[in-house]
């Protein structure tokens, strides 16, 4: 156990040298690494092109940026769940959207269904209240039905 001390002692020396901050035991705290905007820079470019870095390419990139790789590499796995998370947040929001315009033309009136049946080619066996409900539920509201045989106000023989 004086082995420990006597090691607990330098490193301690060596932490308080080193300008770092120190927790209750006398141990050195861990420090969150502050990245320079030019270092940001690069590696949000680097992300827009590849989403996974290599070996290789990852320790290129640190080497340049004069960072670490496991920084690096750290980095790039946070700015993956962000991007995933924006990317799913996105879509929920598109489907939501979708959802709703759906919804609103179901509510506006008219049903999927009656839509299709009026597109279709006119089936000569169809009751009459069929073809009358279809006909009100499509027409125009600021037209009047015209007779095909005449009959109107301004015809005259």
């Amino acid at each position: 156990m004086g082995r420990r001390t006597a090691f607990r002692a330098h490193s301690t020396s060596f932490a308080a040298q080193a300008g770092g901050v120190l927790d209750k035991d006398g141990k050195k705290k861990h420090s969150r690494p502050t990245f320079s905007g030019q270092q940001i820079f690069a590696l949000e470019k680097t992300f827009e092109q590849t989403k996974y870095l290599a070996g290789p390419e990852r320790a290129r990139l640190a080497y340049s940026l004069g960072m670490t790789e496991s920084q690096v590499k750290v980095w790039f796995q946070n700015r993956r769940t962000k991007w995933r998370k924006r990317h799913a947040a996105e879509m929920a929001s598109a489907k939501k959207k979708q959802d709703s315009d759906a919804e609103k033309l179901k509510v506006g009136g008219s049903d999927a269904e009656d839509d299709d049946e009026y597109n279709r080619p006119l089936d000569p066996n169809s009751d009459d209240e069929k073809i009358t409900r279809l006909l009100k539920k499509h027409k125009p509201s600021n037209l009047a039905l015209v007779s095909p045989c005449g009959g109107g106000a301004g015809d005259t023989l």
